[in-house]
């Protein structure tokens, strides 16, 4: 069985809905066994009252969060570089936050999911582990840290991440510059290559610029594509694996809608997909949005669609999964999540561990 040190999850991840009210002073509060002051914000408008789109917006304390005017985000749908709005994001709390009054993050009659991590409350340390000194924010027991650097033009250069342990998932953008988001998975390719976030696209196992030296305990590597180094700002998320909460990894489509069982070794509480080996969308699922099986409320970090409205993952009937005690399965027989014979990534988080204090979790 898979026993966690980590007996609460909802301490270091939790989602939370709201309806939005075009206020700058509503606070949204975790509902976790845990208070949770995040370090780490993403927020969508699920359901676009107002029509149109709505961008993804990320927030991180690295560079500044809940500060109003000085609150930075990016958007994983867009390949833009960061910017700030002062009605973004006002304020985090011991356990919430307080959204501004943007369509992207508290429209009235709109409904929106926010997805946060804790790490540091923001304290970062100067980390030279690497070629390149990067600034760290780092929480060792939840395996995750927050990673801001200064590029440069230079082949295979390494960056500390202050895991004390090998990143199972490393996220990368670069802050101030036109590039895709890049994305890491330990499972894929020895541990090298990266696939873009904002795009349907293929991962890449053969791009020398990227990533081409698999990550350590110490430091991740990066080389000359833009989108990971160059003479600008960078900030990376980075993930270690830790036994009953969180796991990054891949597996294999069947096409069938007894499609595969994913073992996490803990019940998720959010689960991310992306067809590694196929042009398809990414897709999220967390069990805020949905509270019991069939797991079918989808939203795509490639997109700035709502809540199913992205023809490439299709509605309530396709691209479903079952959250389960111990893992996630796939319910349908559709390639964004199933492609037959097709290699799919994965990142989960857990809202119990499988086993904790000896006692088995249950099912939805």
């Amino acid at each position: 069985m898979a026993y966690s040190n980590i007996k609460d999850p909802s301490a270091y991840f939790q989602t939370a809905t709201y309806a939005g009210d075009s206020s700058n002073s509503t606070v949204i509060s975790n509902d976790g066994n845990s208070n949770l002051q995040p370090d780490f914000v993403w927020i969508k408008n699920r359901t676009l009252s107002g029509g149109g789109s709505s961008n993804h917006m990320l927030f991180n304390s690295s560079v500044g969060i809940g500060t109003g005017a000085n609150s930075p985000y990016m958007m994983t749908d867009s390949d833009a570089a960061e910017t700030t709005n002062s009605n973004g994001l006002q304020a985090v709390s011991s356990n919430g936050f307080t959204p501004g009054s943007m369509t992207r993050t508290n429209e009235t009659n709109s409904n929106f999911v926010a997805w946060q991590w804790k790490c540091n409350g923001g304290t970062t340390a100067s980390n030279t582990d690497g070629d390149i000194t990067s600034t760290v924010q780092v929480n060792q027991d939840a395996g995750f840290s927050i990673v801001t650097y200064t590029g440069n033009t230079s082949n295979n250069q390494t960056v500390g991440h202050g895991l004390g342990a090998k990143p199972g998932l490393i996220l990368i953008r670069n802050r101030t510059r036109v590039e895709s988001w890049r994305l890491n998975n330990h499972a894929i390719n020895n541990g090298t290559g990266m696939i873009i976030v904002n795009s349907t696209a293929t991962y890449n196992t053969t791009g020398t610029t990227l990533m081409n030296v698999a990550a350590t305990s110490s430091v991740f590597s990066v080389s000359t594509d833009w989108s990971v180094n160059g003479n600008y700002p960078f900030v990376a998320w980075c993930w270690a694996e830790k036994q009953g909460y969180s796991k990054f990894g891949k597996y294999v489509g069947n096409g069938n809608a007894d499609g595969p069982f994913v073992y996490t070794g803990f019940k998720p509480a959010f689960v991310l997909v992306k067809n590694a080996s196929a042009t398809e969308s990414w897709v999220v699922y967390d069990t805020a949005r949905n509270t019991f099986n069939l797991t079918n409320l989808k939203l795509s970090p490639n997109t700035n669609d709502g809540e199913n409205n992205n023809s490439g993952i299709g509605g309530t009937a396709y691209n479903n999964i079952d959250i389960l005690s111990n893992g996630f399965k796939c319910k349908s027989n559709n390639a964004a999540t199933n492609g037959n014979g097709n290699t799919i990534i994965y990142m989960a988080f857990a809202e119990n561990p499988f086993v904790a204090g000896g006692i088995p979790t249950t099912a939805r």
